[in-house]
């Protein structure tokens, strides 16, 4: 389920941070292991993730109104359901 809602959520935000200009080259600090976000970086990435979750969609299947975070959900008890055999193929969440 994770690759489904990769580009639903995750890259969303992420593009979204980067093509506003939310995030910028100052919100990374360079360490010795490696690259990490400043403080108020991650408030801005957990907030902009919080709003994506939030956001709502008109679920293909059902036809009503749903959040993502509602979505997960729903998806989960389809999958739940493909995997205990009450229905037979597991229909997959697109937005186009």
């Amino acid at each position: 389920m994770m690759e489904e809602f990769r580009p639903i959520i995750a890259d969303s935000t992420a593009l979204t941070l980067f093509n506003k200009e939310v995030l910028t080259g100052n919100d990374f600090i360079k360490t010795g292991i490696g690259i990490s976000l400043t403080p108020d970086a991650r408030r801005k990435v957990v907030a902009a993730y919080e709003q994506r979750m939030q956001a709502e969609v008109v679920h293909p299947i059902f036809g009503y109104r749903v959040s993502n975070r509602r979505i997960l959900e729903v998806q989960s008890r389809l999958l739940a359901r493909v995997l205990s055999c009450e229905i037979k193929e597991y229909p997959a969440f697109t937005t186009r």
